[in-house]
């Protein structure tokens, strides 16, 4: 039994982002009955108390409330922990995957512990964390440094975007690196027009099926809202603008609408967040364009969904983008006026069904997560 000791997302069950939907569909889509995956979860009120989930073991990890610091503390707690369920159960050559490079600076210490049991360390960096504009400079140069250490001590460096793996690989030498995707659910809402679901919600903020641009992501400046709703504002469109995104309560909202002075064009509409699945996957399916504006980190989650669902998609053109969608997107940049000029080119026409049916077979061939997980589970059981 090849035991796998998953670190550095909130944990099960998934109720967040990227890390925890993935560690999520990897226990979920579990193919090998010779792995058997433990999964620290973040704790408010339980430690070290243990619970299943889709057959993962998962456990608890109470951190202390450090703010920023936090997730450090919980990281280094839950590979103690591990350490010691390993020594206590006698688990030979065990695999700690850690997910994200935040305790990249203190690694060395906890890189001998898990060597000294006959361990490997497995990281993920995710994106390029250091480089997102929430952190201050000081942060951002710890996080650099971390990445630094992390990269040139882990035994493998998994990446989930071709671009972020060809960026350790010319950064960090002396790395060892392997591809593997990030992977997206394809099933397509089983929502109708007729349903009164889908009309309460399109009545609700005065939509209409293909009369509407669309938006979906974490509501930070990096993602380029301002560049999106700006030239979208300059755009001859009279489709709307539907923007789901976590902004109520956010500061950067208010910022926004004073750079961008969006409330005075009745096209823009912030509509919160949607949890509901299928009714998230329906809005996909029936808007004109979906527009993805990410530009730090690797493979996007929402732009494979927008890929899975969407037939035209108007994408950021850098390389961790252009690495997943290929030559299924048109892609802009942020110079003045190039995605208002690609919005009035694309408006005027109505069948982008090819650009979709090339954005399935994307999806397809290199994105389901039944690809992915098999190709972890290939990893964990024959290259420990």
């Amino acid at each position: 039994m090849q035991h796998v000791f998953i670190i550095g997302s909130r944990g099960l069950p998934a109720q967040y982002g990227g890390f925890e939907t993935f560690v999520e569909e990897l226990v979920k889509h579990q193919q090998s009955s010779n792995l058997k995956y433990h999964v620290a979860c973040l704790s408010n009120t339980e430690h070290e108390t243990h619970f299943e989930h889709l057959g993962a073991d998962c456990f608890t990890i109470k951190a202390p409330k450090l703010g920023p610091a936090r997730v450090i503390a919980y990281d280094m707690m839950a590979i103690n922990y591990c350490l010691k369920m390993v020594k206590e159960q006698r688990i030979s050559n065990p695999i700690f995957y850690l997910l994200g490079n935040t305790i990249g600076a203190f690694i060395g210490r906890f890189v001998k512990k898990i060597h000294a049991v006959g361990g490997h360390l497995f990281v993920n960096p995710d994106g390029l964390e250091w480089k997102r504009s929430k952190w201050s400079k000081p942060v951002q140069a710890y996080l650099k440094y971390a990445e630094k250490c992390m990269a040139n001590q882990a035994d493998l460096v998994i990446s989930d975007n071709i671009g972020i793996e060809t960026y350790i690989k010319n950064s960090y030498p002396t790395a060892k690196t392997r591809f593997i995707a990030y992977g997206t659910d394809t099933q397509v809402s089983s929502l109708t027009a007729k349903d009164q679901k889908i009309r309460t919600y399109f009545e609700k903020w005065d939509l209409t099926e293909k009369g509407y641009y669309l938006i979906v992501g974490r509501f930070v400046p990096e993602n380029n809202y301002e560049t999106a709703i700006r030239e979208f504002m300059l755009s001859e469109t009279k489709r709307d603008l539907v923007v789901i995104c976590n902004h109520e309560g956010n500061a950067y909202f208010d910022t926004l609408r004073a750079k961008t002075q969006f409330d005075m064009d009745e096209r823009v509409k912030f509509v919160g967040t949607v949890y509901d699945r299928d009714l998230l996957n329906y809005v996909r399916e029936n808007t004109f364009a979906y527009i993805h504006g990410h530009e730090v980190g690797g493979t996007n989650p929402g732009l494979l969904e927008a890929l899975g669902h969407t037939d035209l998609n108007l994408v950021f053109g850098v390389d961790f983008n252009k690495s997943v969608a290929q030559s299924s997107a048109y892609y802009w940049t942020k110079e003045a006026g190039n995605l208002a000029s690609l919005i009035n080119d694309v408006d005027k026409q109505s069948d982008f069904k090819a650009l979709g049916e090339q954005a399935r077979a994307i999806i397809k061939e290199s994105y389901t997560w039944e690809k992915i997980v098999g190709e972890y589970e290939e990893l964990f059981l024959h290259e420990s």
